[in-house]
């Protein structure tokens, strides 16, 4: 594989439409909102579900959701154990010179998540095992998405209609919530740094298969809080530079790209109800854009 050798910059816009993206377990799994009623989807909800589409595209994944495993492992701890690449260094003792620079180096080698994102391992002592405590700094950083206008939510009571256990007599009466944002458009911001992604063997090859879990991103995601269709990664833009540093600061490429309502329209219902300027962006010197709509190249 070819190691990364361009900084990459990625900019994309996700509708919601009758959807919870993010519920916060904090606020009874409503939407996640800031202060001001802005949307917000958290990096590590976008890192969950990336890996997710890794693991369909049949990705070796170190994070898996339980719900999800592939490989009869229930824990990180047991999934690192049960691969034969990190044997030598789980024999090694944790003061042995180069243990945890090897117990890092096979750890990128076997899992694509943490070639991409990193990972703290911080395991016990154990089964003849030394304890170990190594971290792993990836090149792929994301932000917490965020609305590009404050987002309605609308809550709903349900109810139960049928027992859990035999006798329980609480049956239809039993009562919770459900919530929705009504339709927010939320700007997803990220970056691969080219240094990072030389210690962790991050390659070319990675990099096409994390564009690819991003522009299909909500494939295989549905739930009843979102239903098939209801969240989508509207537009995307993969910016490639030209050298490893990049052309422009990250923060100028991300800026470069907007989203504003359409003149006389005053509450958004959809995402046409939205222009994307994407102007100041084809105007920076030394990058290359690939543009998606609705998962389509242009």
């Amino acid at each position: 594989m070819t190691i990364l050798k361009n900084k990459i910059d990625f900019v994309g816009f996700i509708e919601v439409e009758r959807a919870n993206p993010n519920g916060d377990p904090l606020n009874g799994n409503q939407p996640r909102t800031d202060y001001a009623g802005y949307g917000e989807i958290s990096d590590v909800c976008l890192k969950r579900k990336i890996r997710n589409r890794l693991q369909d595209m049949g990705e070796p994944i170190l994070v898996q959701s339980s719900d999800r495993a592939d490989d009869g492992c229930d824990s990180i701890r047991t999934r690192v154990e049960k691969n034969p690449a990190m044997d030598k260094a789980l024999k090694m003792k944790d003061k042995d010179e180069g243990r945890n620079a090897l117990f890092a180096a096979e750890a990128c080698k076997a899992w694509t998540d943490v070639r991409a994102f990193g990972q703290v391992f911080a395991l016990k002592k154990g089964a003849g095992v030394d304890s170990v405590s190594v971290g792993v700094r990836g090149p792929v950083s994301i932000h917490t998405a965020v609305s590009i206008d404050p987002v309605d939510i609308s809550s709903m009571q349900i109810t139960k209609s049928v027992n859990g256990e035999p006798g329980d007599k609480k049956g239809s009466d039993t009562m919770g919530m459900k919530h929705r944002v009504n339709f927010g458009l939320y700007k997803l911001k990220g970056s691969i740094n080219v240094q990072l992604a030389e210690k962790t063997g991050f390659s070319e090859e990675d990099a096409e298969k994390i564009k690819t879990a991003l522009v299909t991103l909500f494939e295989n995601d549905a739930s009843s809080a979102r239903p098939e269709g209801s969240v989508e990664m509207a537009r995307f833009y993969w910016i490639r530079h030209e050298n490893k540093t990049g052309k422009a600061s990250s923060a100028k490429v991300h800026g470069s790209v907007t989203a504003h309502l359409k003149d006389g329209i005053e509450e958004p219902r959809s995402f046409a109800d939205y222009v994307i300027d994407d102007d100041a962006l084809e105007k920076i010197n030394g990058i290359s854009v690939e543009k998606y709509v609705d998962g389509e190249k242009l």
